[in-house]
């Protein structure tokens, strides 16, 4: 027989594990009311994630920065618009 639960499932917690799967740079570590440490979205961070400009967030936290590391996001997150190919003189030389 079956045991059937008596709770709805924490959907908080999927939708975090799927973001997480997406953006692994937008995951943090809170500590709860109780003291339990569960995993929260850096909104700021997956702000920027999806977005084409530069995103001015409230402020910075305890990270490795540098100046300039929004913009480096970005351009990390531009599509790429050129392809590594074999020079054929090369290999012939060889």
């Amino acid at each position: 027989m079956n045991k059937l639960k008596m709770h709805s499932p924490d959907l908080t917690q999927a939708n975090i594990a799927k973001v997480a799967e997406l953006f692994p740079g937008c995951i943090a570590e809170a500590r709860g009311d109780d003291g339990v440490i569960t995993r929260s979205i850096d909104f700021d961070q997956l702000r920027q994630e999806l977005s084409t400009s530069i995103v001015e967030g409230p402020q910075e936290r305890y990270q490795l920065n540098w100046p300039g590391k929004r913009e480096a996001l970005l351009n990390a997150n531009a599509p790429i618009a050129k392809t590594l190919r074999p020079c054929r003189t090369r290999e012939r030389e060889r």
